[in-house]
Parts: C-alpha cells; sequence; structure tokens
C-alpha cells in the first residue's frame, strides 16, 4: 500500500526559518527492459534553467544519479523529468510528466526510486512491488480496458493466461515495447459487450494476479458525466451534534475518513466512508468535532492516496489537512452590516491590489505589515501625515477594491513567516480556505478566515466593494491535487501528448466536464454568501468554456445580481474548440461577464510583449480608430467591436499586476524625453481610462507613477520591487489629486459611464481629427450636470487649438494638471487651447449664461 502522507505543520526534517541553500539528491531509476541507453535526468530550480544529468553507476535496481542544487536564496523543490534525449527542445514543449523533490533531511539530502511507466516518487525501496503485478487496468473506450503490468512478458512464447470477470473477451491487443522486442508491458483486452459504468470488473493474468478495473479515458466522456453527475453535498458539515463528510469518487473501490481530533493529535480514527450514489463517499461523525483535522484515503486499483477535501472551507497550515469548523463563531463584529450599493456595472471604478504590497513598507506607518488586518488598518498614514493604506484607497473615490489571489496557494511557507517571502499567488492549492500567509496565525485555521472576514467588512465600511482574484484554470502541481488524487483524469484536459498546456504552466482544468463546473459554480457561490464578496475576477478565462462562465453568471445572481464577473478573455491555446472558449471573440454569447481590454491596453502605450513598441501617449501613429474602439467600449459605429454587446463587458486598462507598469514602460520607450513629458505621458493615459466608456481599472500605485525598477514579471520578486512605496505617493500627491479629480469627474455624471449600446450611439460624437488627437463630444441627461461635454486628448508634444462648436460659457473642468467636477475657470469663446500630452474637458451648462 502506497499513501501519499501530508504532515501537518511541517516536516520534521527541515527547521522553520531555514531554506537549505544546497540539496544533494540520490536518484534510482529501474527500467523493466533493462535498456538505460541514452536515458538521462533533466533537474531545474523554480523560475531557473534546468541542466542534463546522466546516471554515473548502476546497481542490482537500476541506474543511479547523484546531482546537487544550489540557489542562495533557498531551496523549495527541484524538479526533474527522466527523459531519454539531448535536446532541450524535445522537452521543453512536452512537460506533461514534471515531477518535484520537496522533502530534504537536515542535511539537505533526499534519496528517491523511480520505476519505469510510474508516475509515482518512492521513498523507500520496501514500498515498490518487485514481483509480477498488474498494475493498473482501466477503461479506457466502451469495449477496452487496457491494462499495465510492473514487469515484462512474452506473450508469444510465455503460457499467459487472462481472464476478464463481469464481461467477455473478443480478443487481446499487445502493445510489443518497441519492433525488434518480444516484451510487452502492455495490452488491450476487446470485449464483446459494450462495457457499462454501472458495473465493476477484474483483471486477472496469469503469474501477475488480479486487478480491478477502475475508470480511465472514459471519465472525460459525456456518458460518464451523465452517469455519475452528482448535485448534493459534498465537503464537510458541522452541528455540535455531528459531522457530515462527503466526497466524489467513481473511480475509487474503497475510502477511509482519517480525523485527527485536535492539532495535537499524532495518530488518527479512521472510519470506513459508505458508498453512496453517483460515484459519491459518506460518513457521518456524531458529536462535536468543531477544530478536527481530516482527510479522505482511497484505493483506486491497487494504490491507496491520501487527499485534502477539495471542498474544505478551513486548513491548516500550508494546508496539509482539511478542518472541521463552526464557521459562525469566524464572524467579526458587524458582519451582516449591508455592503455599498451598485446600479450598473459600468458605475464601478476598480483598483486592483495584492494584500502584502499596501502595507509591507517600513514607513506604511501599518502595524501588522503584511496581513490581512494590515490593510483593513483604518487612520494610517507616513511619518509626514500623507494617508496610507485603506484610507487612502477610499480616498480616492475608487468604488471596488480588487484583490490578488487569497485562496490558499503553494510556494509561501507559512512555517517560515520570519523569512522573508512573495508570492502573487496564482498557484492554487486550496480553492476554498484563506491563505494563512496573510493571517497573524497561519496555524489557527478559523483566525485567518476571521481576519479575512474582518478586512473585507472594513473595505465595506469605507463604502468599497471587494473583488476577489480566483484561478480556477489551473492547478500548481496535478499529482498532489486533490482533484488528481482523488478523481484520476478527470478535472483536467488531455490532448494526445498528455496534459493540455494553454495556460503554459504545465495544466488546464477541464470546466467543461460537469462535476468540474459544478465545482466553480459551488465555490464562487460559497465566497459570496460566507465571505461577502462583490464581484469575481477570473484568471486567463478564455481557457474555461462559455456554458460554465454563464452558469457562473445564473448562479451569482441568484445570491446577489450586483456581483461583477470579469476576466481575461484570452484566445488560449487549450484543447476546446475555439467556438466554447471564454474569450473575447465569443463575448457576446456570454452578456452579464466582463472582458478586459488588452487591445486599449496595447494602443495607448504599445504592446506589453515588445519593451520598445510604442503607442498613443509615447508618440505612435496609426492608432486613431483603435482608440476610439476602447473609449466608446467598442459600442459605437464605426468603431464597434462585433463582439460585445454592452458597455458593461468592457474593462478598460492601461497596465495591471503583470508586465511593465506604465511608468517603467514609458522609461522604456521614451528615454530620450524628459521626466515631466514622461509624467503627462502617463496622467493622459490615466485620464483616458477613467474618461472611456465600460468599467475603469486601476493598478495600484498607478495615479502616483508606480515603478517596479523595470521588472516586468514580479510574481516572486521581494517586497523591495512590489511593495507601494508610500514615499513616492508623497512625492507625487498632485499627480493623485489629478486623478482623484478624473474620478470624481466621472461619477458626476452617467455620460461618462453609460449602460448600453444605444445610449452611447445617440449621446457619443465623434470629431475628425489627427493621429495625435481624439476629440468626441458627450451630451448630458437628467442625470448630469452639464448639457454636454467635450473631451478632448491630445498627444503630441505640443499645445493644439480645438474649435468648439458654438460660443459660450465652456466650463474648464479638466487642464491637464487639475481635474474634478467644478470649473476651473469659464471659456468664454468658441476656442480652447489643449496643452501638449494632455486631456482637456470643458462642459457647457444647461443654462448658458451661467
Amino acid at each position: 500500500m502506497v499513501i501519499i502522507h501530508q504532515n501537518e505543520d511541517f516536516s520534521p526534517d527541515r527547521k522553520p526559518g531555514n531554506l537549505h541553500r544546497e540539496v544533494t539528491i540520490t536518484l534510482h531509476y529501474h527500467r523493466y527492459d533493462h535498456d538505460y541507453d541514452g536515458w538521462n535526468l533533466w533537474v531545474w530550480l523554480e523560475g531557473q534553467k534546468g541542466k542534463m544529468v546522466e546516471f554515473s553507476s548502476q546497481d542490482s535496481y537500476g541506474k543511479k544519479a547523484v546531482f546537487t542544487m544550489e540557489d542562495p536564496a533557498g531551496i523549495k523543490r527541484v524538479g526533474f523529468i527522466i527523459r531519454k534525449s539531448t535536446e532541450e527542445n524535445d522537452w521543453a514543449s512536452k512537460r506533461f510528466d514534471d515531477r518535484f523533490i520537496s522533502s530534504f533531511n537536515k542535511e539537505g539530502q533526499a534519496e528517491v526510486w523511480l520505476m519505469q511507466g510510474m508516475e509515482k516518487i518512492y521513498t523507500h525501496i520496501n514500498d515498490i512491488t518487485v514481483y509480477p503485478s498488474i498494475l493498473s487496468a482501466k477503461l479506457n473506450k466502451w469495449h477496452e480496458i487496457c491494462v499495465r503490468t510492473n514487469l515484462a512478458f512474452d506473450w508469444d512464447h510465455d503460457n499467459i493466461a487472462v481472464n476478464l470477470e463481469g464481461a467477455t473477451i473478443k480478443e487481446i491487443r499487445v502493445n510489443k515495447d518497441h519492433e525488434a522486442s518480444d516484451l510487452a508491458h502492455h495490452l488491450t483486452i476487446v470485449t464483446n459487450e459494450k462495457l457499462s459504468l454501472s458495473q465493476r470488473y477484474r483483471v486477472a493474468i496469469s503469474h501477475f494476479g488480479y486487478c480491478d478495473v477502475s475508470y480511465g479515458d472514459i471519465v472525460r466522456t459525456k456518458p460518464f458525466d451523465r452517469r455519475f453527475y452528482y448535485d448534493g453535498f459534498l465537503g464537510s458539515f458541522y452541528t455540535p451534534e455531528k459531522t457530515s463528510f462527503a466526497f466524489w469518487s467513481p473511480s475509487a473501490h474503497k475510502a477511509t475518513l482519517v480525523v485527527y481530533q485536535n492539532r495535537k493529535t499524532k495518530e488518527p480514527n479512521l472510519y470506513q466512508m459508505n458508498k453512496g450514489s453517483n460515484g459519491t463517499w459518506h460518513f457521518d461523525l456524531d458529536g462535536d468535532w468543531h477544530e478536527a483535522r481530516y482527510l479522505f484515503r482511497v484505493k483506486i486499483g491497487k494504490e491507496w492516496f491520501e487527499a485534502v477535501d477539495p471542498y474544505a472551507k478551513a486548513v491548516t497550515v500550508n494546508g496539509t489537512r482539511g478542518v472541521v469548523l463552526d464557521m459562525g463563531k469566524t464572524n467579526p463584529y458587524h458582519w451582516n452590516r449591508t455592503k455599498p450599493a451598485l446600479t450598473s456595472p459600468t458605475d464601478a471604478i476598480i483598483y486592483e491590489l495584492h494584500i502584502r504590497d499596501a502595507s509591507i513598507h517600513e514607513e506604511s506607518g501599518i502595524l501588522q505589515k503584511g496581513k490581512y488586518l494590515g490593510l483593513a488598518e483604518l487612520g494610517t498614514a507616513t511619518p509626514d501625515g500623507f494617508s496610507t493604506g485603506l484610507d487612502y484607497i477610499a480616498d480616492l473615490g475608487v468604488t471596488h477594491v480588487q484583490l490578488l489571489p487569497f485562496f490558499d496557494y503553494w510556494t509561501v511557507d507559512e512555517t517560515m513567516l520570519d523569512t522573508p517571502q512573495y508570492n502573487w499567488g496564482y498557484d492554487p492549492k486550496h480553492f476554498n480556505a484563506p491563505e494563512g500567509s496573510y493571517s497573524t496565525d497561519p496555524y489557527d485555521p478559523a483566525l485567518r478566515i476571521k481576519e479575512l472576514k474582518t478586512l473585507i467588512q472594513a473595505i465595506h465600511d469605507r463604502g468599497m466593494r471587494v473583488i476577489m482574484d480566483v484561478v480556477y484554470n489551473h492547478v500548481y502541481d496535478v499529482n498532489r491535487s486533490p482533484f488528481h488524487l482523488l478523481m484520476p483524469g478527470y478535472f483536467f484536459r488531455y490532448t494526445k501528448d498528455g496534459l493540455s498546456n494553454g495556460t503554459g504552466v504545465g495544466n488546464d482544468t477541464a470546466s467543461e466536464r460537469a462535476m468540474m463546473q459544478r465545482y466553480m459554480i459551488d465555490s464562487v457561490v460559497y465566497w459570496a454568501k460566507e465571505y461577502h464578496i462583490d464581484g469575481f475576477r477570473f484568471d486567463l478565462m478564455g481557457i474555461h468554456d462559455v456554458e460554465t462562465m454563464n452558469e457562473i453568471r445564473l448562479a451569482l445572481d441568484d445570491v446577489d445580481p450586483s456581483i461583477i464577473i470579469l476576466g481575461e478573455g484570452w484566445d488560449l491555446q487549450t484543447s476546446l474548440s475555439g467556438n466554447k472558449k471564454a474569450n473575447q471573440e465569443n463575448a457576446y454569447k456570454m452578456p452579464g461577464i466582463a472582458h478586459f481590454n488588452d487591445s486599449l491596453r496595447d494602443d495607448l502605450k504599445g504592446s506589453n510583449f515588445s519593451d520598445q513598441d510604442n503607442g498613443f501617449v509615447n508618440g505612435r501613429p496609426g492608432y486613431r480608430h483603435r482608440m476610439l474602439q476602447g473609449i466608446s467600449a467598442g459600442m459605437k459605429v464605426p468603431y464597434d467591436r462585433k463582439s460585445f454587446v454592452s458597455p458593461a463587458q468592457v474593462v478598460n486598462y492601461v497596465e495591471a499586476h503583470d508586465n511593465h507598469t506604465l511608468w517603467d514602460k514609458l522609461q522604456l520607450t521614451n528615454p530620450g524625453s524628459s521626466g515631466i513629458e514622461r509624467r503627462k505621458m502617463h496622467k493622459l493615459a490615466t485620464s483616458i481610462v477613467l474618461l472611456s466608456q465600460g468599467i475603469p481599472f486601476l493598478h495600484a500605485g498607478q495615479e502616483f507613477m508606480r515603478t517596479k525598477q523595470g521588472v516586468h514579471n514580479s510574481y516572486r520578486s521581494p517586497d523591495s520591487i512590489n511593495q507601494l512605496d508610500w514615499f513616492r505617493r508623497e512625492e507625487f500627491n498632485q499627480d493623485i489629486e489629478f486623478v482623484k479629480g478624473l474620478i470624481s469627474l466621472r461619477k458626476s455624471a452617467r455620460v461618462f459611464r453609460m449602460r448600453s449600446m444605444e445610449e452611447i450611439m445617440q449621446n457619443m460624437h465623434i470629431y475628425p481629427t489627427d493621429d495625435h488627437f481624439i476629440a468626441y463630444k458627450l451630451n448630458g441627461d437628467q442625470h448630469s450636470p452639464y448639457r454636454e461635454y467635450i473631451v478632448i486628448h491630445n498627444a503630441h508634444v505640443h499645445p493644439v487649438p480645438f474649435h468648439l462648436e458654438k460660443n459660450g460659457s465652456w466650463h474648464l473642468l479638466i487642464d491637464g494638471e487639475r481635474a474634478g467636477r467644478e470649473p476651473l475657470s469659464i471659456v468664454r469663446s468658441d476656442l480652447v487651447e489643449v496643452p501638449g500630452l494632455s486631456t482637456c474637458v470643458v462642459a457647457l451648462p444647461f443654462n448658458p449664461g451661467s
């Protein structure tokens, strides 16, 4: 029996506070065919280039390699593949079998054993089966069972008999190891009858024993979904009288509930779970089990696996076990207060923020630096009295704070928080439990929940809503994912070469499968109800399918129709047909879901993927038509984008957490420009975003020209790169006031946030201009303080006069340096001069004489 076991707190072989800077790994490899010619290892550390390691010796087990890895920053795990190649390009695009070694003794040493054709990494040679055995028998097709053995057999010359219980054999196809060999490890049983999903089968082979047939590729079929879809309770449900447990695994032959009564419990209680309908397993545990730890253990084929509950609402430190909680005890004071109102998605102004970035600066004035409670603190300021943290964000006037992932993720070790660690969090571990590194005590499963709720309540109390960044499109490590351990092959997409990799991180989840779709719906509804989340930003949303995103929209409408859904609708190369992808091209099929407008982003400043590429604000002509598509949210003919049906589907932005900040991009594209000119370009881009139709989006610190010192992908860079620099906030306070004025103006008139294509067509008029100049009129209505507004964006470096349609008492609301809803001055003519690299807005009162 092999169990993937997970310790609750930390490995006893590694002391908290220390990462090994050097590790030595001894890797043993056994091939049944004893053909080791050309086989070697490719090994790497995360974020670094790899290297080839040859097998250096041979013993009775097989080949052995000993190698050392070094990293001054400390090593968390070592990745490797076993390959038959010396060319990097042969494997770089096909790394579907990545494996990782992450447990080292106190000297930084690890010894592992591997066997040909097996995914498992063994840490003890005695765990490996060396006598003839059937490794697996899988129902892959309706008339085919594929069988794999550990030792090779000679079908043509050995006296081998195959028996199948539950069906009759039509033929047996043997897959020989290669053309010149008589040996094989695989055979396919072809049956006379169509195999049933409701019946159990068993394969027996003489000398190799027997194996129960489990589900293979058949799990990725529609009939499998129809047969095994389950809409009942999953996870754990607590009451003081009993706790109910349930999980879904049609592939499991047996299941055990593993329960540790509390954190100090060393030996668990084991309970055989009961098989329920549609591939589910259930158990009710009488008594009060608040704060008990638990795992699910399943037998699939001949092996046992242990996994955390995919539905776990609370987890132990580093997410190694699920935790039963009375969730009512996690609610902070005033938890049921009413959240701020939102009438239309186009009324939203989104501010994207990483929890740690907001408070970690030494002069942030925040006590609980890097924590949920740190961002929740009120009245914080720099030593010179400039507001910071939540006070500062609320004062800007934004309506939504979008927080980078705060579900439990892999790459920050919660037992070592005295050592600086950083990650954005796009490496999901447990989708329904909060990350522990933002808690003041990650060892307390309930405390992290209460502290997160305290932060959400603090944001609501300041008149803002909360958007949660969710990452359902992939998992960090497939082989250690509860999805894979409990139900292998089902929750991910596959190609003929292995796992689909449209995400670029090794795997794509399969949202189109019934139980993955259900999981995503259950998860967002849980966050919306339990944590009062007001919006969800879907990472790499284009990986998901249209139907699932629409079902999520419907489910959230039942909770609160004002919940916003937005996502990255990129066209990604996943194994899903193009007409089903939840990307921008199919936006018209998802009317209640918004997409990031990467076209406007790149049109404004130049491509994210070319350091020297320029855009509208930094000097490149030819973007006027595309700019007007973005400014009108694709709603204004002839600048419309056919895929969008509403301005509420378009999120306009110029920078976000990934890629260069706008300031760093301008440093690259315009090194010969003065600092003052780049500052004007920056403000011009932000003005365009905030005055365009659709939903505006700001990256935290954008309003004070945030820099990451030229680092374009800072997902694991230190705090010195990622932190919000509150000294810079002081230095650029005038620019912050300008952005506050833009936000105030946008809020003051509905014409800046119209809700339909019809409104925009009727009330927006675009003037003919040159490539470096954009001007348009917005007609006011009963919701506006002015009869009409003229918005002018001048990307020339010199001033440009613009002729207004008529003489009048035009109120100047934006002059490139100042902005707001109150007039800065009155222009009594039909001509206004727009400064170079600036935005100007003039407005005509309903009473022309005023």
